[in-house]
């Protein structure tokens, strides 16, 4: 059996700290353990017992820490000697951990948790630290148990005790008070004193990402919707694939599921499917699956108990069989802590937890979820219909009424309403006749409009109906109705031309006191207007391929032309129809690329539609006209017709109607600085709309991508790349220039969140996009922000490649001397980021040099650019720095022989190296000077650096006569010219260099 050595051991611990947690990285450290234990080093071992600690802490084996810690503090007490101050700390605070485990480990006895307990008081009032991390343990054990009154006790002398250095973090100890309100029924008081931790003022390693989690619910009993929604975006994007927030990840699967949010609750079980197994933590595993088993209840009950769930040990489950898995294994668990506690509170509190009810119908969250399947139908047979009773008859002749009604004034809920007279009416044969033919001609309207093969079958049938009862004026309609049924199957011009025909003739026939004839007659010329537009652009169409020419646009003049005569013929008579003519108008104009002469015509159309009561039909052509308005640098007015057209949008009934008009508001309300969170709140609907008409990947996918533009305004970057992140498929399907603008976007906000590597890789796909771009700016502009965050990101092999792409880049666009120049000098610092070593430092000085060549070349198009100056200043600055760096390690090799180069520099090379740096700082300092006030705080930097240069050469009267020449020169500045900061700071650094 091979043996490690003390070298292989140490470096495997150095390397197994840095690892990510999880149950590798605690098998390696369990490795580690017992190598360092073979090797008979106690202090080594000590080192290895205090990594395993520490790698089972983060982690869902969090509670196998006993073992080796019991080991630990064995070691302790046999020499306490041998342990450091800051080991002796790292074991008592390491107590506390143990706490908390044991009260998550059914298996112990309470006589030994009760044990451990007071152990960890005992050697905390020996080593004289405070009872304060203490008591709260005893909080949550006597809480567990069901012992309130001691909790009680237990939570006001936690409380009232001193805070010392083993005292939790501020963070973590508002989180366990908000905990413990919130237990009580207070999530007020909880959400109170959250506060300071979903604020991000009070943070650590696991904060606020377990508070994110555990305020979900809280805030949506509260209904404060719009804080949960995005306390979930937020916090689940901290809490995602790390293990040891389990628990945190379940409560957001359970949020999902309370707030008709199922599908993104199967998207976030299916991105952790490898932890639902039997976790070694079983607090963590009843905490984590708990939440799972909310989801997979809500989707059984909505009838998708069938659809497939995720493995589990290895076996495919669909959602009711997992449900059933994970419910008897977790209640088994729960009745394990019940057993040892001698209490029902485990079980009694899952049991409420998993049968818990959404607390709101749908709470839209911005991010992209694939819909569920229809649900199985019924297994049980369907009983036959059953007639109405008589009772009921005077209930549906009102709803008949109303149906009518509503369909008479092409108000957009009579077709809800005659789905709801199909629903009611049964098969009795005394039912009245014209209620049948009036359903059968919603049915036949909806084939029509879905393109149903039967379509002209069924308008033919509810025609023939309307005749044999009388209905003239119905079966007129529907005549018409034919005619645009074969428009859209694609007849023949002449076969819809003859259909039209016979509807206008129908409309003429009608009786002339019959209210409706002058409507159905218009209504006919209006539809054979549209039409024969549509006829002349298939006949155009069809002569263009034939060599013919001009076809369309004598189509659009005459189309124009019978309009006009259609608004002055019927304007006072008919106004819903003229504002549907107006609007065609409307869109004539902006197709002949007439914006200006489309805005009065819409604003005509929608003005009519109200005029005439049907404000509904007002939307369209106030939406479009919003559109046309911005793009004519018009947003006061175009906010106004938006916001018109949202305010008359209330009685549609069409999901993409109601998308758009969100849509578009929130896309004109993002150009003002102030409305970034209305122009949110908007496209959160508008997404959600879109969803509903099944445009998730078209119009939705805009939505999002507003919705993230918005969220960016309001600096929520995280909230802002989860949504983009969710839709970002759909968007790169919506060709290169969006999928180039929406991949720089999320590498913009990426790295904001200080995610260099993810930020990166964004950029680079980005300059794929447009590699074979004539003009090279683009991706070296790309290419460069990708070198950025791999510098960033300390992955300097593939940051140097990047940035030698961005400069070969650059130098073939030939016009960015100041791009060349930032890459030259990040390349500059790469050279010496590993090792500041001869070599590097001497290439670190040719790329600087490099730099400063470019920006003294001569420019004809900018020869004294403020800019470039201002690059060449920064450029000597940094170079000095370089210097400074390379003499610094010098100065550090005669403290510490093991570190700083290799080569030695002598006092004469030394003091060469500080006189340059002198120079250079001297000479950007002026350059700064000649650029004015605005670069003051860059010439002071310079200035200073110089001064504590000369002090190191023995100088530094010499350093102070700088910067007192300086103060001279800004006290007779204007007032308010010179920064508060800078002549107190040059005072202090006088007042050091001559101490």
């Amino acid at each position: 059996m091979s043996t490690m050595t003390r070298e292989e051991i140490e470096q495997g611990l150095q390397e197994n700290r840095f690892a990510p947690g999880g149950t590798a990285r605690n098998a390696h450290a369990e490795v580690l353990a017992t190598a360092a234990e073979a090797s008979g080093d106690s202090e080594l071992f000590r080192d290895a017992l205090d990594n395993l600690i520490n790698s089972y802490l983060y982690s869902s084996e969090s509670t196998k820490m006993l073992v080796p810690f019991a080991r630990l503090l064995q070691e302790y007490d046999k020499d306490p000697g041998a342990f450091s101050k800051g080991d002796a700390h790292s074991l008592f605070w390491q107590f506390k951990w143990v706490a908390t485990a044991i009260s998550e480990s059914p298996e112990i006895p309470l006589e030994s948790a009760t044990g451990w307990l007071d152990e960890m008081e005992r050697r905390y009032r020996i080593a004289g630290y405070s009872e304060r991390p203490v008591r709260e343990s005893e909080l949550w054990f006597a809480d567990v148990i069901g012992d309130d009154e001691r909790a009680e006790r237990a939570y006001a002398r936690w409380q009232a005790a001193d805070r010392d250095d083993m005292s939790d973090c501020h963070a973590c100890e508002l989180n366990g008070q908000g905990h413990y309100a919130m237990l009580r029924g207070d999530d007020a008081r909880a959400l109170e004193v959250w506060q300071p931790v979903l604020a991000g003022d009070k943070t650590c390693a696991e904060e606020p990402h377990r508070v994110l989690a555990t305020a979900l619910l809280p805030l949506l009993r509260l209904g404060r919707f719009e804080e949960a929604r995005a306390q979930h975006l937020r916090g689940y994007r901290m809490a995602r694939g790390k293990e040891s927030l389990l628990p945190s990840v379940g409560k957001h699967i359970e949020f999902c599921a309370l707030t008709g949010n199922e599908p993104r609750g199967l998207e976030i079980l299916a991105e952790h499917a490898a932890h639902v197994a039997p976790l070694a933590n079983l607090d963590d595993r009843l905490s984590f699956h708990g939440g799972v088993l909310v989801l997979l209840r809500r989707l059984k009950d909505l009838g998708h108990g069938h659809l497939p769930a995720v493995p589990y040990e290895g076996v495919p489950r669909t959602v009711a069989e997992l449900y059933e898995v994970l419910r008897a294994d977790a209640l088994d668990i729960a009745r394990r802590f019940d057993a040892r506690n001698g209490t029902t509170r485990v079980s009694e509190r899952f049991l409420a937890r998993i049968g818990g009810a959404p607390l709101v119908g749908v709470l839209p969250l911005g991010v992209r979820s694939a819909a569920l399947p229809q649900p199985e139908p019924a297994a049980a047979p369907v009983a036959a219909p059953v007639p109405a009773p008589a009772a009921d008859g005077a209930a549906l002749a009102e709803l008949v009424r109303r149906a009518r009604a509503a369909r008479d004034v092409g108000h957009p809920g009579s077709d809800g309403l005659w789905a709801e007279v199909a629903a009611r009416v049964g098969p009795a044969d005394a039912l009245d006749s014209l209620v049948r033919v009036d359903v059968a001609d919603h049915r036949a309207l909806a084939a029509a409009r879905a393109g149903a093969g039967d379509a002209a079958a069924l308008v033919a049938a509810v025609r023939d109906g309307y005749r044999a009862l009388g209905r003239e004026e119905r079966a007129a309609l529907s005549e018409l109705r034919l005619a645009s049924v074969a428009a859209q199957s694609g007849a023949a011009a002449g076969e819809i031309r003859e259909l039209l025909a016979v509807a206008l003739r129908a409309a003429e026939a009608l009786e002339a006191d019959e209210p409706l004839r002058s409507r159905r007659m218009a209504l006919a010329e209006l539809s054979a207007i549209r039409l024969e537009s549509y006829l002349r652009s298939l006949e155009a169409t069809d002569a263009h391929d034939h060599g013919h020419g001009h076809g369309q646009d004598r189509g659009h003049g005459e189309l124009a032309a019978e309009l006009t005569a259609f608004v002055a013929a019927h304007a006072q008579s008919l106004p819903d129809l003229v504002a549907e003519a107006e609007e065609m108008l409307g869109r004539i104009a902006l197709s002949e690329g007439d914006p200006e002469r489309a805005v009065p015509l819409l604003a005509s159309a929608a003005a009519r539609a109200i005029a005439a009561g049907r404000p509904w039909q007002a939307v369209d052509p106030l939406v479009l006209r919003a559109g046309v308005l911005m793009s004519l640098g018009r947003p006061e007015e175009a906010e106004e017709d938006a916001r018109s057209g949202l305010a008359h949008a209330g009685e549609l009934t069409d999901a993409e109607q109601q998308a758009v008009v969100r849509l578009t508001l929130a896309d004109i309300l993002l150009e003002r600085a102030d409305a970034a969170a209305e122009a949110a709140e908007l496209a959160l609907t508008a997404a959600h709309w879109f969803d509903q008409a099944g445009l998730t990947a078209d119009g939705g996918a805009q939505a999002r991508l507003l919705l993230a533009r918005a969220y960016a305004h309001q600096h929520r970057n995280a909230d802002a790349a989860e949504v983009l992140r969710s839709t970002l498929p759909d968007l790169l399907e919506h060709g290169e220039q969006q999928a180039l603008a929406v991949r720089e976007f999320l590498g913009d906000l990426l790295r904001e969140l200080g995610e260099p590597r993810e930020a990166a890789e964004q950029y680079l796909l980005a300059a794929e996009l447009v590699k074979g771009w004539e003009d090279p700016r683009p991706q070296a502009g790309l290419a460069q922000s990708a070198a950025d965050q791999l510098s960033e990101a300390r992955l300097t092999p593939e940051a140097v490649a990047a940035y030698e792409r961005a400069l070969e880049l650059h130098r073939l666009s030939g016009d960015a001397p100041v791009a060349e120049v930032r890459v030259l000098r990040s390349l500059a610092w790469l050279a010496i980021r590993e090792e500041v070593s001869a070599p590097g430092v001497a290439r670190a000085r040719a790329l600087m040099a490099e730099a400063a060549g470019i920006l003294e070349t001569p420019r004809g198009d900018a020869p004294d650019s403020p800019e470039l100056r201002s690059e060449l200043a920064q450029t000597w600055h940094q170079l000095a720095q370089v210097l400074d760096r390379w003499v610094s390690a010098h100065v550090q090799e005669d403290d510490d022989e093991d570190s700083g180069p290799a080569e030695a520099l002598g006092d004469a090379e030394l003091t060469a190296l500080r006189l340059e740096e002198v120079l250079l700082w001297d000479r950007a300092a002026g350059v700064y000077a000649g650029l004015g006030g605005d670069h003051l705080p860059e010439r002071f930097q310079c200035l200073n650096n110089a001064a504590w240069t000369e002090r190191e050469l023995g100088r530094p009267e010499a350093g102070a006569a700088r910067l007192s020449a300086l103060m001279e020169e800004l006290r007779a500045w204007p007032e308010g010219a010179v920064p508060e900061w800078i002549l107190p700071r040059a005072e202090r650094t006088i007042a050091h260099l001559t101490d």
